[in-house]
């Protein structure tokens, strides 16, 4: 068994999963691998997400140490960006190989 976050895994690809799994997680990591992003930046990304979903996803990476929230309050309007941990960077050749064989199976099948 291995242990993340108070959950337990039965293996380490299935906590690998659990952390990254789901629709949008991959995606929003994939976006945050070039540059840091603010909410909105984000959204318009990805324009079929919820706005719900974006922000529980979000707040999930959050408290996984994935993805790391800066909020900066020294002058209105209030401004969000998130960006990898250092623990999410160790994600980065995962999901650049998630998107390659993404764009590579899409390719092959434009092509039958």
């Amino acid at each position: 068994m291995h242990k993340f976050n108070g959950k337990e895994y039965p293996c380490c690809a299935s906590l690998t999963m659990g952390v990254i799994g789901g629709k949008w997680k991959t995606v929003i990591l994939f976006h945050l691998i070039a540059e840091t992003l603010r909410y909105n930046e984000l959204r318009k990304m990805m324009p079929t997400v919820t706005e719900r979903t974006l922000s529980l996803q979000l707040k999930t990476l959050e408290e996984d140490g994935i993805v790391k929230r800066k909020v900066y309050t020294s002058k209105p309007p209030l401004k969000v960006e998130y960006s990898l941990t250092d623990l999410g960077k160790t994600l980065i050749p995962l999901i650049q190989s998630i998107a390659e064989w993404g764009h590579v199976t899409a390719a092959n099948f434009e092509n039958q």
